[in-house]
């Protein structure tokens, strides 16, 4: 018999792992530990509800109890571990000690404000990083009865997406963030200015190359201080400025980790026996991808491990298709940072390629139409981890 499996973390990476080793094994225990709702749910439809005015309960496939029925695994909600006994080979959960055999941590990654933010600013300033934080921004939308007025600081992939699915759900939405384009690590600058036009076109207001200095509360309202002296006055802020992997554990733990995650092998496998980590939290030999189709390919890999077939984790030549419906766009960023932009644009459908000294393709960025040659350029890249 299998060592029984404990989980923590119930993101996409730790109920993909439990669904995927129930399919292999269908008797192995398995507990899942999640220190909110546990529900299940598909993280990237956190940034398309509000086009499509989806209620919090809408985007839960199935509540923790359906959960636990449907893979008979225990799941235990509203639980916080405070430390891992590697020793001892036990989770610390308050006044409790819960054994373990093989441990995963997928405790993901958690976003990073710009700066400390005071009390009375709470139910004012947001994240939304799980379906409890859209729950609690939903709800604070939904208090006001009307179309909100929304700060968003942060011009990458989640303040962007975010940006989109607000504005299609009637909300007035201001951009603010220190780089000269959107999505600077996913597209060279041209492609993001295009983002930008398609974004202004449709009434959003950008703020480039500013920082915010200050939020304070006024009134009913929150007011924004940017670096150049201009305010903004909104109803809500919502923060977009980067994800942090969750390593606090481990590292109380003694378990290699850094600011680039869980350090782990392409098993998976962490610097202490029986205990691996999966999804935002894991560093793969040295690159963390926080990414569906990585993520996915941890998933089935360590999967194939924990039920007996050792298995490497190899990542493909994925693209990160954004969503951004006012402008399509798809990015391939390329691994190495020595290379060469080739543009081609007609308007704002565009087509980017990164290069080598060599003229080899390392990576591309397409906008507008020219995202339907994201198959056939994917197929020309390196992978991400082969």
């Amino acid at each position: 018999m299998q060592a029984p499996l404990t989980i923590i973390g119930t993101g996409m990476a730790g109920i993909g792992l439990a669904r995927q080793v129930r399919t292999l094994d269908s008797s192995r225990p398995i507990t899942l530990i999640s220190a909110d709702s546990a529900d299940d749910y598909s993280k990237p439809l956190l940034s398309t509800g509000f086009a499509k005015r989806l209620p919090p309960h809408k985007l839960a496939a199935r509540s923790a109890l359906e959960l636990a029925d449907q893979l008979s695994v225990v799941v235990r909600s509203s639980t916080r571990v405070d430390s891992i006994d590697c020793a001892a080979h036990e989770l610390v959960l308050g006044p409790e000690r819960l054994p373990y055999g093989n441990l995963v941590i997928a405790t993901g990654a958690v976003p990073v404000p710009p700066f400390s933010l005071s009390e009375q600013l709470a139910g004012r300033v947001f994240s939304i990083n799980d379906l409890d934080d859209y729950r609690i921004f939903h709800a604070a939308l939904e208090s006001l009865g009307r179309p909100a007025r929304i700060a968003i600081i942060g011009l990458g992939l989640v303040g962007c997406e975010f940006a989109n699915d607000l504005h299609a759900g009637g909300h007035s939405v201001s951009l603010i963030g220190p780089e000269r384009a959107l999505l600077p690590r996913l597209l060279p600058e041209p492609l993001g200015l295009a983002l930008g036009q398609a974004f202004l076109r449709a009434g959003m207001h950008l703020h480039y190359g500013r920082l915010v200095t200050a939020i304070h509360p006024a009134g009913e309202d929150v007011d924004l201080t940017l670096d150049d002296g201009e305010g903004i006055g909104a109803d809500l802020v919502l923060i977009a400025t980067g994800l942090r992997p969750r390593v606090e554990l481990a590292e109380a733990a003694g378990i290699d980790a850094g600011p680039d995650g869980i350090r782990v092998n392409r098993y998976l496998a962490t610097s202490v026996e029986n205990i691996h980590a999966l999804g935002d939290v894991a560093s793969v030999d040295g690159i963390n991808a926080m990414y569906v189709q990585p993520l996915q390919a941890s998933v089935k890999a360590l999967a194939a491990t924990l039920t007996g077939n050792p298995t490497q984790v190899r990542y493909g030549p994925w693209p990160v298709l954004v969503k951004t419906p006012l402008l399509p766009v798809v990015s391939l960023p390329p691994i190495h940072e020595q290379v060469t932009w080739r543009i081609e644009a007609d308007g704002e459908d565009m087509t980017a390629l990164a290069e080598d000294e060599s003229g080899q393709l390392q990576g591309f960025a397409l906008t507008g139409r020219c995202v339907r040659r994201k198959v056939e350029l994917a197929r020309s890249a390196p992978p991400l981890l082969g």
